[in-house]
């Protein structure tokens, strides 16, 4: 499957929501304005296009030299498992090779466990670490 990637400059409401909304990331998706200003203070945004349609998203913040963290990396399901999401992944860490922390939260799922660490990423126990959280 041939597909562009590009960095995303200009927020488009519509076609971002209806991303989340695709992968069902309510939160985002009952919060639009959240997500907007969110954009607009990301460090970094790329998109996957298929014939000038978004198939995948990923979005970055941090300071882009000690640390970055991929806060959003969607691919529409009709275009999962079609090297989409690995292309977006790779596109940031080439771009900020040089960033000590790279961090990013994500489902416990096997599928996803599998796919980070395809990628290279560790889970924080296994670097004898530990993730802390907090939501509002």
């Amino acid at each position: 499957m041939e597909f562009t990637i590009k960095e995303y400059k200009e927020y488009n409401e519509n076609e971002i929501l209806n991303i989340y909304q695709s992968v069902g990331w309510s939160n985002y998706v009952d919060n639009p304005e959240m997500l907007k200003n969110a954009y607009h203070n990301s460090l970094k945004i790329y998109a996957a296009y298929i014939n000038n349609n978004m198939a995948g998203i990923i979005r970055v913040v941090g300071d882009g030299f000690s640390v970055v963290f991929i806060q959003d990396l969607l691919v529409y399901p009709k275009y999962q498992r079609k090297g989409i999401g690995k292309a977006l992944l790779e596109k940031i860490l080439s771009e900020y090779k040089d960033v000590y922390q790279k961090h990013l939260l994500t489902e416990n799922t096997e599928k996803t466990i599998q796919f980070y660490k395809s990628i290279g990423f560790t889970i924080d126990t296994d670097i004898n670490c530990r993730a802390f959280s907090k939501y509002f």
